[in-house]
């Protein structure tokens, strides 16, 4: 009996979809929080907003003429032809701007660090967020909310001190910052201090471990974590104070408007998250990634901000890879969703896993995004092979999380014109899901033609033949 539906039935090709965007698999209702308001004597957006644009004006400025003299195709760019600042270049923009190479090297660094410019490798080019700053004040307060946290980075640690010492104050910061957000004014930095040393005890607390057997005799000389943590903190004031978040002198420190919204801002991140049914911002990487897999794209984006706000950004990049590296592909996609939240700070460990094939085809479409392609064109980067591998993951993702329907329409994001190329083309990838894939897309499709092929390539995948 033959079908009369062809075997070689065509696929309507459309734009690949994210799978984060494709509808939940459960219905799920969240209940609308009013909006929050920032403490009482607040000044209004438009002002804050004036206030990050003069205290980065220098920054801004550097960036626009790196643009305007620097920018591909011009004869002025620098003899590599890349936007790089060199020793040559910083002079030069000393002496068109009436700066010192030093100043000019400062108000770099401040513009990379917040969004004005882009940095990839050795070259740069200019943010989205220069292009926006004189006319949108959502992207001047989010360029110096960047900024705000990479303070550390702005105002690099005394070269004395041990780097475990100083990644300690960095993680108890942000509890002196909010001690200072609630004083709504002065604080004593003796107080400060106080609270600072109890926040690291309680850290080494947190990660003390009891190793099992005899141990050595206790060395006479103290650890260098146990060093005085007054001059790290007189470091962190002085970096914060340097970024605009707070004011420091005379044995005291207050947060500047815009430092006190800026903590406002986080906190209430934090707040949110911590309302959500799973308690999102206090679980583990995976864990977090789970209980976001049923939001809205947009509800699920507030939920990484405000897991990502609780911890330094460095060990949740790590923490992310670390999740997107299991055998939940869905975990694997969501990990790079929240990845784009992180934005710039993430590209070096993106970088770093462009040599692990189950991460290659994620990390692609990061880095196009993040080099300011469209979302609908980035898959373009991507090889036929890497294009396939990705379309089999995001598959077994839907085969384990979606529903059947989904489970079809997810063929019609292949880049292959029809079925029977597809089929060729995964069983040659070696996606190690392959064979579940396809046995689920069987059982799935209501085409009974287009159902056995499927059946019959899970099976020659499976017993490995042709």
């Amino acid at each position: 009996m033959t079908s009369r539906i062809p075997r070689d039935s065509r696929l309507r090709l459309v734009r690949p979809r994210p799978l984060a965007a494709a509808p939940p698999v459960m219905n799920q209702r969240r209940s609308r929080r009013p909006a929050p308001r920032p403490p009482e004597g607040t000044p209004a957006p438009a002002e804050l907003a004036r206030m990050a644009r003069s205290g980065l004006a220098d920054a801004a400025r550097v960036a626009r003429w790196a643009d305007a003299a620097l920018g591909p195709g011009r004869d002025s760019a620098t003899d590599d032809g890349k936007a790089t600042l060199s020793d040559a270049t910083a002079e030069r923009a000393a002496r068109e701007l009436g700066l010192t190479p030093a100043q000019v090297r400062a108000d770099w660094d401040t513009a990379r660090l917040a969004g004005l410019v882009e940095v990839h490798g050795d070259s740069a080019r200019p943010g989205w967020r220069l292009r926006a700053w004189d006319r949108d004040d959502s992207a001047v307060l989010r360029g110096w909310v960047a900024l705000f946290d990479a303070w550390s980075l702005a105002h690099p640690e005394p070269a004395e001190h041990e780097p475990a010492a100083v990644a300690e104050v960095v993680s108890a910061m942000p509890q002196a910052l909010s001690f200072l957000q609630l004083s709504a004014g002065p604080v004593p930095v003796e107080q400060l201090l106080d609270l600072l040393e109890q926040r690291v005890t309680e850290l080494r607390t947190a990660r003390c471990e009891i190793p099992y057997g005899p141990q050595p005799e206790p060395s006479a000389e103290p650890e260098p974590t146990d060093a005085p943590l007054a001059p790290l903190l007189d470091w962190a004031l002085r970096a914060l104070a340097s970024v605009g978040a707070l004011t420091y002198g005379d044995g005291q420190a207050t947060l500047t408007p815009l430092g006190s919204w800026a903590v406002w801002v986080k906190l209430e991140q934090i707040c949110v998250a911590a309302q959500s049914p799973a308690g999102n911002i206090e679980q583990a990487a995976d864990d977090m990634l789970r209980g976001c897999a049923q939001l809205r794209p947009n509800a699920a984006r507030a939920e990484y901000r405000a897991w990502l706000a609780a911890r330094p950004v460095g060990s949740a990049v790590t923490e992310l890879l670390g999740a997107a590296r299991g055998e939940d592909a869905l975990l694997r996609g969501l990990a790079f969703e929240a990845l784009r939240v992180v934005g710039a700070p993430a590209e070096p460990d993106v970088r770093g896993v462009l040599d692990e094939p189950t991460l290659r085809p994620y990390a692609l479409l990061w880095l196009a995004e993040h080099d300011g392609a469209d979302p609908e064109d980035a898959h373009e980067v991507l090889t036929r092979e890497e294009a396939t591998w990705l379309w089999v993951d995001t598959a077994a993702a839907v085969a384990d999380h979606g529903e059947a329907p989904l489970l079809v329409r997810h063929l019609e994001s292949a880049v292959q014109p029809t079925v029977p190329r597809l089929l060729d083309e995964v069983r040659a990838v070696g996606h190690p899901r392959t064979v579940q894939v396809l046995v689920a897309l069987a059982a799935a499709h209501p085409d009974p033609a287009l159902a056995k092929a499927v059946r019959r390539a899970a099976f020659q995948v499976h017993t490995g033949g042709s």
